[in-house]
């Protein structure tokens, strides 16, 4: 995702399960110039398929579950380990869909209604779908305080996905535990939900 936000006029699109996926795809082939689709390798998580051949509003992501003070900006497949983080720490989880043309508006909004930001990938941090986040924070004068999760600087072994994954801290378990590790669990606005 990284490599294609560069090129001008690309749309770089992540897919969070089968029937978004397939959405995207639609979306880029009605688009008049590049395209991607990133969706990882796998199976999906099993979503219903729309029959119909829909496409999704350009650059336009989505909230999916309210919360307070944390906002998680899942992009791609990690938006179901993010919701349930979502539902350990009661954050609010937002599958932002495009990583380019990102959907600017969106982050604004959540930026004045949190706390904090939590952006998650599969994918490299550097240059990645957290950094356009940065950056379009920067551009707006939006000083919050950001937490950027994704693929360490390494080569990731290869081996079940899940399980990598759940190694990189990407599983629910790891996303909940690193936006208690970076924003603490005493704060008084962020509750932890251990039930």
């Amino acid at each position: 995702m990284a490599f294609l936000r560069c090129i001008p006029n690309m749309v770089v699109m992540a897919a969070s399960d089968e029937n978004e996926c397939r959405k995207m795809l639609s979306t880029a082939y009605q688009y008049p110039g590049p395209a991607s689709v990133r969706y990882p390798r796998g199976a999906g998580i099993g979503a219903a398929v729309d029959q119909t051949l829909e496409t999704l509003p350009l650059g336009r992501g989505e909230i999916r579950r309210q919360g307070k003070n944390v906002a998680i900006l899942a992009f791609g497949s990690l938006l179901a380990p993010s919701l349930g983080a979502g539902d350990k720490l009661n954050a609010t989880v937002a599958n932002m869909r495009f990583i380019k043309p990102l959907d600017v508006e969106l982050v604004k909004q959540l930026a004045a209604s949190h706390d904090a930001l939590v952006t998650v990938e599969e994918g490299c941090i550097m240059g990645g779908a957290g950094a356009a986040v940065s950056e379009a924070l920067a551009a707006a004068g939006i000083n919050k305080p950001i937490l950027h999760l994704g693929l360490p600087d390494r080569f990731i072994d290869h081996g079940d996905a899940g399980q990598l994954l759940a190694k990189c801290g990407l599983d629910s378990d790891g996303i909940a535990a690193s936006i208690v590790q970076r924003f603490g669990k005493d704060q008084p606005r962020l509750v932890v939900n251990n039930g």
